[in-house]
Protein backbone atom coordinates (compact mmCIF):
# COMPACT_ATOMS: atom_id res chain seq x y z
CA UNK A 1 0.00 0.00 0.00
CA UNK A 2 1.20 3.48 -0.57
CA UNK A 3 2.05 5.80 1.62
CA UNK A 4 0.10 8.86 2.39
CA UNK A 5 3.26 10.87 0.63
CA UNK A 6 4.02 8.37 -2.36
CA UNK A 7 0.59 8.73 -2.80
CA UNK A 8 0.46 12.79 -3.12
CA UNK A 9 3.97 12.05 -5.58
CA UNK A 10 2.02 9.73 -7.68
CA UNK A 11 -1.15 12.18 -7.82
CA UNK A 12 0.75 14.92 -8.30
CA UNK A 13 2.47 13.37 -11.28
CA UNK A 14 -0.47 11.85 -12.80
CA UNK A 15 -1.68 15.48 -13.03
CA UNK A 16 1.00 16.89 -15.43
CA UNK A 17 1.87 13.81 -16.84
CA UNK A 18 2.11 12.34 -20.60
CA UNK A 19 2.30 8.56 -19.89
CA UNK A 20 -0.89 7.47 -20.52
CA UNK A 21 -0.97 4.62 -17.54
CA UNK A 22 -2.24 4.95 -14.50
CA UNK A 23 1.81 4.86 -12.71
CA UNK A 24 1.74 3.77 -9.13
CA UNK A 25 4.76 3.07 -6.67
CA UNK A 26 5.68 -0.74 -8.12
CA UNK A 27 6.04 -3.48 -5.71
CA UNK A 28 8.33 -6.48 -5.46
CA UNK A 29 7.00 -9.84 -6.76
CA UNK A 30 7.04 -12.89 -4.81
CA UNK A 31 10.45 -14.90 -5.41
CA UNK A 32 10.88 -18.23 -7.07
CA UNK A 33 14.11 -18.55 -6.22
CA UNK A 34 17.07 -17.45 -4.13
CA UNK A 35 20.25 -17.75 -4.85
CA UNK A 36 23.38 -16.74 -2.12
CA UNK A 37 26.87 -15.97 -3.21
CA UNK A 38 28.98 -18.66 -3.71
CA UNK A 39 31.91 -17.76 -1.57
CA UNK A 40 32.45 -14.72 0.74
CA UNK A 41 34.71 -13.32 -1.58
CA UNK A 42 33.96 -12.76 -5.20
CA UNK A 43 36.65 -15.40 -7.57
CA UNK A 44 36.82 -13.94 -10.84
CA UNK A 45 36.86 -17.89 -11.93
CA UNK A 46 34.23 -18.51 -10.89
CA UNK A 47 30.89 -16.88 -12.73
CA UNK A 48 27.33 -16.69 -11.31
CA UNK A 49 26.18 -16.20 -15.03
CA UNK A 50 24.99 -19.87 -15.59
CA UNK A 51 23.34 -20.39 -12.16
CA UNK A 52 21.25 -17.05 -12.44
CA UNK A 53 20.20 -17.66 -16.03
CA UNK A 54 19.15 -21.12 -14.96
CA UNK A 55 17.06 -19.77 -12.16
CA UNK A 56 15.54 -16.77 -14.90
CA UNK A 57 14.75 -19.60 -17.11
CA UNK A 58 12.91 -21.97 -14.62
CA UNK A 59 11.16 -18.98 -12.83
CA UNK A 60 7.16 -18.35 -13.50
CA UNK A 61 5.97 -15.20 -14.40
CA UNK A 62 4.89 -13.20 -12.24
CA UNK A 63 8.02 -14.03 -9.56
CA UNK A 64 11.78 -12.78 -8.94
CA UNK A 65 14.55 -14.30 -8.62
CA UNK A 66 16.35 -13.17 -5.69
CA UNK A 67 20.00 -12.28 -5.42
CA UNK A 68 20.70 -12.49 -1.61
CA UNK A 69 23.36 -10.44 0.16
CA UNK A 70 26.76 -10.67 -1.15
CA UNK A 71 28.92 -10.38 -4.57
CA UNK A 72 27.94 -12.44 -7.58
CA UNK A 73 30.04 -12.18 -10.87
CA UNK A 74 28.13 -12.66 -14.31
CA UNK A 75 28.22 -11.84 -17.95
CA UNK A 76 25.07 -11.55 -20.20
CA UNK A 77 21.82 -12.43 -18.77
CA UNK A 78 18.43 -12.59 -20.65
CA UNK A 79 14.82 -11.72 -19.02
CA UNK A 80 12.33 -13.62 -19.45
CA UNK A 81 8.54 -13.16 -19.55
CA UNK A 82 6.76 -11.79 -16.48
CA UNK A 83 10.30 -12.32 -14.48
CA UNK A 84 12.00 -9.86 -11.95
CA UNK A 85 15.57 -10.00 -10.96
CA UNK A 86 15.33 -9.04 -7.30
CA UNK A 87 18.94 -7.44 -6.00
CA UNK A 88 18.96 -7.83 -2.32
CA UNK A 89 19.85 -4.60 -0.40
CA UNK A 90 23.76 -5.49 0.47
CA UNK A 91 23.68 -7.64 -3.01
CA UNK A 92 26.20 -6.58 -5.59
CA UNK A 93 25.94 -7.94 -9.66
CA UNK A 94 29.56 -7.35 -10.75
CA UNK A 95 30.14 -7.61 -14.40
CA UNK A 96 32.77 -9.83 -16.19
CA UNK A 97 35.61 -7.89 -17.41
CA UNK A 98 36.25 -10.40 -20.11
CA UNK A 99 35.25 -9.08 -23.21
CA UNK A 100 34.42 -12.76 -24.62
CA UNK A 101 31.41 -12.83 -22.48
CA UNK A 102 30.02 -10.81 -24.60
CA UNK A 103 30.95 -11.07 -27.80
CA UNK A 104 27.88 -10.87 -30.74
CA UNK A 105 30.58 -12.34 -33.62
CA UNK A 106 33.65 -14.03 -32.24
CA UNK A 107 36.16 -11.22 -30.62
CA UNK A 108 33.39 -8.47 -31.84
CA UNK A 109 33.62 -6.96 -28.21
CA UNK A 110 36.53 -4.89 -26.56
CA UNK A 111 37.32 -3.74 -29.25
CA UNK A 112 37.33 -0.32 -31.57
CA UNK A 113 36.28 0.02 -34.92
CA UNK A 114 34.28 1.74 -37.68
CA UNK A 115 31.18 -0.68 -37.08
CA UNK A 116 30.49 -0.85 -33.17
CA UNK A 117 27.31 -2.09 -32.07
CA UNK A 118 29.68 -5.47 -31.05
CA UNK A 119 28.48 -6.54 -27.72
CA UNK A 120 25.34 -8.04 -25.53
CA UNK A 121 24.51 -6.20 -22.69
CA UNK A 122 25.07 -7.29 -19.12
CA UNK A 123 20.97 -7.56 -18.89
CA UNK A 124 19.11 -7.96 -21.88
CA UNK A 125 15.38 -8.24 -22.53
CA UNK A 126 13.81 -9.00 -26.10
CA UNK A 127 10.10 -9.28 -27.03
CA UNK A 128 9.65 -10.52 -23.36
CA UNK A 129 6.23 -8.53 -21.30
CA UNK A 130 6.38 -7.97 -17.65
CA UNK A 131 9.85 -8.53 -16.74
CA UNK A 132 11.84 -6.00 -14.36
CA UNK A 133 15.08 -5.05 -12.10
CA UNK A 134 13.82 -4.63 -8.45
CA UNK A 135 15.83 -4.21 -5.11
CA UNK A 136 17.90 -2.07 -2.87
CA UNK A 137 21.15 -3.67 -4.55
CA UNK A 138 23.79 -2.78 -6.52
CA UNK A 139 24.62 -3.68 -10.37
CA UNK A 140 28.14 -2.71 -10.90
CA UNK A 141 29.24 -2.54 -14.81
CA UNK A 142 33.12 -1.64 -13.69
CA UNK A 143 33.90 0.57 -16.45
CA UNK A 144 36.87 1.30 -15.01
CA UNK A 145 38.31 -2.13 -14.39
CA UNK A 146 41.25 -3.37 -16.90
CA UNK A 147 39.94 -5.82 -19.32
CA UNK A 148 41.20 -9.51 -19.00
CA UNK A 149 44.06 -10.22 -21.67
CA UNK A 150 44.43 -6.58 -21.92
CA UNK A 151 45.89 -3.45 -20.77
CA UNK A 152 42.71 -0.84 -21.08
CA UNK A 153 39.41 -0.69 -19.24
CA UNK A 154 36.10 -0.32 -21.38
CA UNK A 155 36.15 3.41 -20.58
CA UNK A 156 39.30 3.50 -21.91
CA UNK A 157 38.10 2.18 -25.34
CA UNK A 158 34.82 4.99 -25.09
CA UNK A 159 37.93 7.51 -25.55
CA UNK A 160 39.94 5.41 -28.02
CA UNK A 161 37.42 5.69 -30.09
CA UNK A 162 36.83 9.20 -30.01
CA UNK A 163 40.27 10.16 -30.67
CA UNK A 164 40.07 8.27 -33.88
CA UNK A 165 36.91 8.79 -34.60
CA UNK A 166 35.30 5.59 -34.50
CA UNK A 167 33.11 3.12 -32.21
CA UNK A 168 34.20 1.21 -28.80
CA UNK A 169 32.51 -1.47 -28.70
CA UNK A 170 31.59 -1.69 -25.08
CA UNK A 171 28.57 -3.19 -23.53
CA UNK A 172 25.53 -1.55 -22.26
CA UNK A 173 24.38 -2.49 -18.61
CA UNK A 174 20.66 -2.93 -19.92
CA UNK A 175 19.24 -3.25 -23.39
CA UNK A 176 15.75 -3.63 -22.74
CA UNK A 177 13.67 -3.94 -26.61
CA UNK A 178 9.87 -4.43 -27.95
CA UNK A 179 9.01 -5.05 -24.24
CA UNK A 180 6.33 -3.98 -23.09
CA UNK A 181 5.63 -3.10 -19.14
CA UNK A 182 8.97 -3.40 -18.05
CA UNK A 183 10.15 -2.02 -14.26
CA UNK A 184 12.99 -0.78 -12.27
CA UNK A 185 12.50 -0.24 -8.72
CA UNK A 186 14.99 1.10 -6.22
CA UNK A 187 17.91 -0.13 -7.97
CA UNK A 188 21.15 1.08 -8.43
CA UNK A 189 23.34 0.88 -11.55
CA UNK A 190 26.60 2.25 -11.64
CA UNK A 191 30.37 2.15 -13.96
CA UNK A 192 28.47 0.87 -16.98
CA UNK A 193 30.95 0.89 -19.87
CA UNK A 194 28.52 2.39 -22.30
CA UNK A 195 24.63 3.52 -21.76
CA UNK A 196 23.18 2.53 -18.30
CA UNK A 197 19.33 1.73 -19.49
CA UNK A 198 18.43 1.63 -23.05
CA UNK A 199 14.65 0.92 -23.39
CA UNK A 200 13.69 0.93 -27.63
CA UNK A 201 10.43 -0.30 -29.03
CA UNK A 202 8.28 -0.66 -26.52
CA UNK A 203 4.95 0.41 -24.71
CA UNK A 204 5.57 0.53 -20.92
CA UNK A 205 8.32 1.50 -19.22
CA UNK A 206 8.65 2.60 -15.10
CA UNK A 207 11.70 4.04 -13.72
CA UNK A 208 11.14 4.33 -10.34
CA UNK A 209 13.17 5.10 -7.46
CA UNK A 210 16.09 4.34 -9.26
CA UNK A 211 19.98 5.99 -8.57
CA UNK A 212 22.25 5.56 -11.59
CA UNK A 213 26.12 6.57 -11.07
CA UNK A 214 28.54 6.74 -13.17
CA UNK A 215 31.47 9.67 -13.23
CA UNK A 216 31.50 12.42 -15.29
CA UNK A 217 34.85 11.60 -17.50
CA UNK A 218 32.70 8.25 -18.56
CA UNK A 219 32.56 8.76 -22.31
CA UNK A 220 28.93 7.55 -23.44
CA UNK A 221 27.34 6.68 -20.34
CA UNK A 222 23.56 8.05 -20.44
CA UNK A 223 21.60 7.49 -17.83
CA UNK A 224 18.34 5.80 -19.08
CA UNK A 225 17.16 6.29 -22.99
CA UNK A 226 13.87 5.71 -24.01
CA UNK A 227 13.97 5.41 -27.70
CA UNK A 228 11.04 4.85 -29.97
CA UNK A 229 9.30 3.80 -26.82
CA UNK A 230 5.33 4.99 -25.49
CA UNK A 231 4.53 5.44 -21.91
CA UNK A 232 7.47 5.88 -20.18
CA UNK A 233 7.68 7.39 -16.89
CA UNK A 234 10.80 8.20 -14.78
CA UNK A 235 10.65 9.75 -11.18
CA UNK A 236 11.75 9.86 -8.25
CA UNK A 237 15.16 8.56 -9.40
CA UNK A 238 18.78 10.27 -8.94
CA UNK A 239 20.90 10.45 -12.21
CA UNK A 240 24.66 11.45 -12.42
CA UNK A 241 26.23 10.48 -15.77
CA UNK A 242 29.04 10.96 -18.22
CA UNK A 243 26.83 11.80 -20.88
CA UNK A 244 22.99 12.29 -20.87
CA UNK A 245 21.61 11.94 -18.01
CA UNK A 246 18.29 11.19 -20.12
CA UNK A 247 17.80 10.83 -23.23
CA UNK A 248 15.09 10.58 -25.48
CA UNK A 249 15.61 9.25 -29.01
CA UNK A 250 13.30 8.78 -31.88
CA UNK A 251 15.08 7.17 -35.03
CA UNK A 252 14.54 5.15 -38.00
CA UNK A 253 12.31 2.40 -35.75
CA UNK A 254 9.79 4.79 -34.71
CA UNK A 255 8.33 7.62 -32.86
CA UNK A 256 8.49 8.27 -29.03
CA UNK A 257 5.37 10.06 -27.49
CA UNK A 258 3.61 10.13 -24.28
CA UNK A 259 6.59 10.14 -21.97
CA UNK A 260 6.58 11.78 -18.25
CA UNK A 261 9.98 12.65 -16.25
CA UNK A 262 8.78 13.60 -13.10
CA UNK A 263 10.44 14.69 -9.30
CA UNK A 264 13.91 13.43 -10.09
CA UNK A 265 17.46 15.00 -9.29
CA UNK A 266 20.08 15.33 -11.84
CA UNK A 267 23.97 15.69 -11.14
CA UNK A 268 26.50 15.44 -13.82
CA UNK A 269 26.45 14.75 -16.96
CA UNK A 270 24.52 16.38 -20.65
CA UNK A 271 21.27 17.00 -19.11
CA UNK A 272 17.28 16.15 -19.61
CA UNK A 273 17.96 15.67 -23.43
CA UNK A 274 15.90 14.83 -26.58
CA UNK A 275 17.69 13.46 -29.57
CA UNK A 276 20.15 13.47 -31.66
CA UNK A 277 17.76 11.26 -33.37
CA UNK A 278 14.66 12.69 -33.67
CA UNK A 279 13.24 11.28 -37.95
CA UNK A 280 11.02 9.36 -35.90
CA UNK A 281 9.42 11.99 -34.69
CA UNK A 282 9.12 13.21 -30.86
CA UNK A 283 5.93 14.43 -29.05
CA UNK A 284 3.67 14.74 -25.87
CA UNK A 285 6.78 14.87 -23.61
CA UNK A 286 6.01 16.16 -19.98
CA UNK A 287 9.51 17.01 -17.75
CA UNK A 288 8.69 18.35 -13.86
CA UNK A 289 9.76 19.17 -10.73
CA UNK A 290 13.46 18.52 -12.00
CA UNK A 291 16.80 19.85 -10.41
CA UNK A 292 19.98 20.22 -12.57
CA UNK A 293 22.86 20.40 -10.71
CA UNK A 294 26.65 20.02 -11.84
CA UNK A 295 25.82 19.64 -15.43
CA UNK A 296 26.83 20.10 -19.06
CA UNK A 297 23.55 21.06 -19.77
CA UNK A 298 20.48 21.62 -18.52
CA UNK A 299 17.03 21.57 -20.94
CA UNK A 300 18.63 20.08 -24.36
CA UNK A 301 17.43 19.27 -27.46
CA UNK A 302 19.63 18.26 -30.38
CA UNK A 303 19.61 17.03 -33.55
CA UNK A 304 20.92 17.75 -37.32
CA UNK A 305 20.15 17.80 -40.82
CA UNK A 306 21.34 13.62 -40.37
CA UNK A 307 19.10 12.64 -38.56
CA UNK A 308 16.14 15.61 -37.87
CA UNK A 309 12.51 15.31 -36.97
CA UNK A 310 9.50 16.72 -35.75
CA UNK A 311 9.62 17.63 -31.94
CA UNK A 312 6.52 19.21 -30.67
CA UNK A 313 4.42 19.09 -27.58
CA UNK A 314 7.14 19.42 -25.03
CA UNK A 315 6.56 21.18 -21.70
CA UNK A 316 9.31 21.67 -19.15
CA UNK A 317 7.64 22.37 -15.67
CA UNK A 318 9.00 23.54 -12.49
CA UNK A 319 12.69 22.90 -13.35
CA UNK A 320 15.48 24.43 -11.28
CA UNK A 321 19.46 24.83 -12.79
CA UNK A 322 22.94 25.71 -10.97
CA UNK A 323 26.15 25.30 -11.70
CA UNK A 324 25.34 24.05 -15.07
CA UNK A 325 27.85 25.75 -18.52
CA UNK A 326 24.24 25.23 -20.90
CA UNK A 327 21.54 25.75 -18.99
CA UNK A 328 19.32 25.93 -22.25
CA UNK A 329 20.45 23.80 -25.92
CA UNK A 330 18.30 24.48 -28.22
CA UNK A 331 20.66 22.97 -31.10
CA UNK A 332 19.43 22.40 -34.31
CA UNK A 333 23.02 21.72 -36.04
CA UNK A 334 24.67 19.19 -33.58
CA UNK A 335 28.06 18.18 -34.38
CA UNK A 336 27.46 13.84 -35.26
CA UNK A 337 28.87 11.85 -37.93
CA UNK A 338 26.61 11.25 -40.81
CA UNK A 339 25.76 11.32 -44.47
CA UNK A 340 22.11 12.12 -44.87
CA UNK A 341 21.44 15.79 -44.97
CA UNK A 342 17.58 15.33 -46.20
CA UNK A 343 16.27 15.28 -42.59
CA UNK A 344 15.20 18.18 -41.37
CA UNK A 345 14.93 18.94 -37.75
CA UNK A 346 12.30 21.00 -36.70
CA UNK A 347 11.33 22.27 -32.99
CA UNK A 348 8.09 23.57 -32.53
CA UNK A 349 5.48 24.19 -29.54
CA UNK A 350 8.51 24.07 -26.97
CA UNK A 351 7.09 25.51 -23.81
CA UNK A 352 9.25 26.25 -20.50
CA UNK A 353 7.27 27.61 -17.16
CA UNK A 354 8.42 28.05 -13.90
CA UNK A 355 12.09 27.21 -14.90
CA UNK A 356 15.06 29.11 -12.69
CA UNK A 357 18.50 29.37 -13.62
CA UNK A 358 20.70 30.16 -10.39
CA UNK A 359 24.03 30.37 -12.10
CA UNK A 360 26.02 32.00 -15.53
CA UNK A 361 25.89 30.03 -18.30
CA UNK A 362 25.08 30.28 -22.06
CA UNK A 363 21.54 30.11 -23.44
CA UNK A 364 21.81 28.46 -27.22
CA UNK A 365 18.16 28.80 -29.40
CA UNK A 366 18.75 27.63 -32.44
CA UNK A 367 16.25 26.70 -35.05
CA UNK A 368 17.38 25.42 -38.57
CA UNK A 369 16.36 27.69 -40.96
CA UNK A 370 13.36 30.33 -41.65
CA UNK A 371 11.62 27.76 -43.41
CA UNK A 372 12.48 25.52 -40.39
CA UNK A 373 12.22 28.14 -37.26
CA UNK A 374 12.88 27.23 -33.68
CA UNK A 375 8.87 28.06 -31.75
CA UNK A 376 8.94 27.72 -28.25
CA UNK A 377 7.59 29.70 -25.05
CA UNK A 378 8.93 31.10 -22.17
CA UNK A 379 6.65 31.36 -19.34
CA UNK A 380 8.49 32.45 -15.92
CA UNK A 381 11.63 31.83 -16.90
CA UNK A 382 14.14 33.27 -15.03
CA UNK A 383 17.85 34.09 -14.89
CA UNK A 384 19.73 35.13 -10.93
CA UNK A 385 22.69 36.69 -12.97
CA UNK A 386 21.34 37.82 -16.04
CA UNK A 387 24.15 39.91 -17.14
CA UNK A 388 26.56 37.02 -17.01
CA UNK A 389 24.02 34.95 -19.29
CA UNK A 390 25.24 34.37 -23.06
CA UNK A 391 22.38 34.12 -25.23
CA UNK A 392 22.77 33.22 -28.98
CA UNK A 393 19.57 32.94 -31.13
CA UNK A 394 19.15 32.15 -34.78
CA UNK A 395 15.66 31.44 -36.80
CA UNK A 396 14.05 31.60 -32.97
CA UNK A 397 10.67 32.63 -32.60
CA UNK A 398 10.38 33.05 -29.33
CA UNK A 399 7.02 33.67 -26.95
CA UNK A 400 7.08 35.15 -23.69
CA UNK A 401 3.87 34.63 -21.74
CA UNK A 402 2.86 37.86 -19.91
CA UNK A 403 4.59 37.15 -16.68
CA UNK A 404 2.33 36.79 -14.06
CA UNK A 405 3.80 33.71 -12.44
CA UNK A 406 5.51 34.02 -8.98
CA UNK A 407 9.76 33.24 -9.35
CA UNK A 408 10.47 29.58 -8.96
CA UNK A 409 11.95 29.92 -5.06
CA UNK A 410 13.46 25.91 -5.91
CA UNK A 411 13.46 25.19 -2.24
CA UNK A 412 14.40 21.89 -1.26
CA UNK A 413 15.20 21.03 -4.75
CA UNK A 414 18.85 20.45 -4.48
CA UNK A 415 19.85 17.81 -2.70
CA UNK A 416 22.93 15.50 -2.20
CA UNK A 417 23.41 12.28 -4.39
CA UNK A 418 22.33 9.14 -2.01
CA UNK A 419 25.50 8.20 -0.17
CA UNK A 420 24.48 4.58 0.86
CA UNK A 421 25.31 3.28 -2.46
Amino acid sequence: MLSKAALLIALAACAFAQDTRQVREPSIPPTCSALTPQSPTMDENRPDAARIQEALDHCAAGHAVELKPGTFLSGPLSLRQGVTLLVDSGAVLIASRNPRDYDLQPGSCGIVNKQGHGCKALIGADHVSGAGVMGEGIIDGRGSATLTGQKVSWWDLAQEGKVKNENQNCPRLMQIDNSDDFTLYRITLKNSPNFHVSYSGGNGFTAWGVVIDSPKTSRNTDGIDPSSATNVTITNSFIRAGDDNVAIKAGSTGPSSHITIAHDHFYSGHGMSIGSETDGGVSAIRVSDLSIDGADNGIRIKSNSSRGGLVRDIVYSDVCIRDTKNPIMMDTHYSFRGTATNKLPEFRDIKLENVRILSPGAITLDGFDAAHPLELTFDGVTQDQPDRMKITSHFANVTNAPGNRATNRCDGKFIAFPSNK
